[in-house]
């Protein structure tokens, strides 16, 4: 049986769809937002990932450009806006498909078990992955899977793309990691050298984490290699 992640905020819509493919061998979870859709996903790791794009707290396009770099299965946009602009962007954002709402259901179907038949040999061989654990550092704790970051007991609140940063250092931490492997990680684009963007997340995570601005003594920058999380220093 397949494992299908649907976000979709409509639950008479998500519920039928979810119905229909459930009699088609495949197990579908709803999620009813886009701002706690990537921490489920991650969580369940589903096969493929079916997505509305008008979604509250975070749309389906910007899900989609979350997602991708930390998710290598199917992501199949199904939306009812039927937008030449709207395809082309979901697509260039990662999406594997995109699906109108108003698609005859056996269609639908014939077109994500043409996704998941791409998947199916890394399916029958690929090892299961280890869930991925909390990490502690003194007085921080980082929870992969609730995405909760908690700093001398107060909840820090970050974006996704905070906390993907954060868990890419914490995740090496004592280990320098240049702005090239953080872009190829956290984005999946080549660095170019003169982009600053990852410079200003590195500043906002260091407010947010109560770091000295003028001299941050807990994510350091070393000088022309990179930056650093200190395991030492909470």
């Amino acid at each position: 049986m397949y494992k299908i992640v649907f976000v979709e905020d409509d639950p008479e819509i998500g519920q039928l769809i979810a119905d229909f493919l459930g009699r088609q061998d495949m197990q579908v979870h709803l999620e009813p937002r886009g701002d706690t859709a990537l921490a489920t996903i991650l969580q369940q790791q589903p096969d493929l990932v079916l997505l509305d794009i008008m979604l509250p707290g975070l749309d389906g396009l910007s899900l989609c450009r979350d997602l991708r770099p930390r998710f290598d299965g199917p992501i199949v946009m199904l939306t009812a806006l039927d937008s030449d602009m709207n395809q082309i962007l979901g697509l260039e954002l990662g999406a594997n498909d995109y699906i109108l709402k108003n698609t005859p259901p056996p269609v639908l179907l014939a077109r994500l078990r043409v996704q998941l038949r791409e998947i199916e040999p890394r399916r029958i061989s690929a090892p299961a992955k280890p869930a991925a654990r909390k990490l502690t550092f003194g007085s921080l704790s980082i929870d992969p899977e609730s995405r909760d970051v908690n700093l001398h007991g107060e909840s820090i609140d970050l974006s996704t793309a905070d906390f993907d940063l954060l868990w890419e250092l914490a995740s090496h931490a004592g280990q320098i990691l240049s702005r090239e492997q953080l872009f190829k990680s956290l984005r999946g684009l080549e660095y170019d050298g003169l982009d600053r963007s990852m410079d200003v997340a590195i500043s906002r995570l260091r407010r947010k984490l109560h770091d000295d601005p003028l001299s941050p003594k807990r994510i350091k920058t070393v000088r022309q290699r990179g930056y650093l999380l200190a395991p030492n220093a909470w």
